[in-house]
């Protein structure tokens, strides 16, 4: 199994002058020690609008920079907003291109869509259209990183005349290419088109076990039919991240964190927003505050229970000792995810709690899974590979122009004739 951090640089209030300053260089720090430690992914969202909950609108310069200042990480876009709205098409497959470059063929290329109002609306998005709009604008950056030139297209959302869309990624026929999902039916939306999947929601082992199996086995059969120019079989699925030899202390940094990043991304959706007055942490804590009086009441009553410093009931899995840890990563391995995504990065927690995770996780974990990785991987790869070669006969690509097919641009309009 592989290992990733996930970034969404969130920033509670209160702010100061230079608060978004600091979270940038910290997360950019963070993934250069992930680097060093041997992590193997650093992912990156990008979402518009979302005050305190994501600060990370620009995604393509932050993962540049880590970029730059790393050497075997890869650099993923996780997700990059590929509707023509956020992003054009060809804006998109120019900034996977040279994000390759820069990273030396290191780039993942997560494809997503957006979910809540601030970012729809902002960007007049139909949210029944969303779907639909993602993965046509999807397949289309695949043939424009790999055409030479592209021939153009033209739908009710964007179009593009026949160019050479430059640069060209590193990475042959083009970078892995993902997809958000956080249901059972996005799962199979995504093995349909061969992506690899990016699960952000928090799952137990058991259902992991089923979304991995719904996945391999449309992987597996004729559904499959990739949106790109090839298939990347992978399930990668989030966790929280906070380590400490001490299992009160690791709750103790880790906990809220990620519990205002589980409270924040519903809030989003579900509660009326006003731009520039954000009160996610403020409500945040004022539920914590509550349900943790709740639940004091019910120990006094009921005699049982453990109130967290989140005023949870029960501690959140990936939050703890070492041994805790590998234990619970040892459940994802077992039923077929391929992935570990860390949430470190979530609420207030803090720069150097993180880095001091990330040193315990190197010391006491990471050798149980990387040990055998390469066979195990090697072992996947040989079996899938029939199956995959049929998918990509299943796709229907299109044909190369010749030569005389391709517009001439010409240099100015032709002067009508006197």
């Amino acid at each position: 199994m592989r290992f990733g951090m996930l970034y969404e640089l969130q920033l509670p209030k209160p702010w100061d002058e230079g608060s978004e300053q600091r979270i940038v260089d910290d997360a950019i720090e963070q993934c250069v020690l992930g680097d060093k430690l041997g992590l193997d992914y650093a992912w990156s969202v990008e979402h518009h609008f979302l005050e305190e909950y994501s600060h990370c609108s620009a995604s393509e310069v932050f993962l540049s920079a880590i970029a730059a200042k790393t050497e075997r990480i890869k650099i993923g876009f996780g997700i990059r907003q590929v509707i023509s709205n956020y992003n054009h098409p060809a804006r998109t497959a120019e900034a996977v291109g040279m994000l390759d470059l820069i990273s030396h063929g290191r780039t993942q290329f997560g494809i997503g869509e957006g979910a809540t109002r601030l970012e729809l609306g902002g960007f007049g998005i139909p949210a029944k259209r969303k779907r639909d709009m993602s993965l046509e604008a999807a397949r289309q950056i695949a043939d424009m990183m790999v055409m030479e030139p592209y021939p153009g297209y033209e739908c009710e959302d964007w179009s593009l005349p026949c160019r050479n869309v430059l640069p060209k990624p590193v990475q042959k026929p083009h970078p892995p290419m993902w997809m958000a999902c956080t249901n059972r039916d996005t799962i199979k939306v995504a093995a349909r088109n061969g992506l690899g999947v990016l699960a952000f929601s928090f799952l137990d082992p058991q259902e992991a076990k089923t979304w991995s199996a719904i996945y391999y086995d449309i992987i597996r059969s004729e559904e499959c039919v990739p949106l790109g120019h090839s298939v990347n079989a992978n399930i990668a699925m989030v966790s929280a991240f906070s380590l400490h030899d001490s299992h009160e202390e690791a709750a103790r940094r880790g906990e809220d964190g990620f519990r205002f990043f589980e409270y924040a991304i519903g809030a989003l959706v579900t509660d009326d927003v006003v731009p520039g007055r954000s009160v996610l942490w403020e409500r945040f804590e004022q539920r914590k505050t509550a349900n943790a009086a709740k639940q004091t009441e019910n120990i006094a009553k009921f005699g049982n229970g453990e109130t967290s410093p989140a005023g949870s009931m029960t501690r959140s899995p990936g939050i703890g000792t070492a041994d805790e840890f590998r234990a619970h990563m040892q459940e994802f391995s077992d039923v077929g995810v391929d992935q570990v995504i860390f949430l470190q990065q979530g609420g207030k927690n803090k720069h150097e709690h993180i880095c001091e995770s990330l040193e315990l996780f190197n010391k006491d974990v990471l050798d149980n899974f990387a040990e055998g990785r390469d066979a195990r991987e090697a072992r996947k790869a040989e079996e899938l590979a029939p199956f995959i070669e049929a998918a990509l006969a299943r796709r229907e690509t299109r044909a190369p122009l010749k030569d005389d097919e391709i517009d001439v641009v010409l240099a100015s309009k032709p002067r009508p004739k006197p």
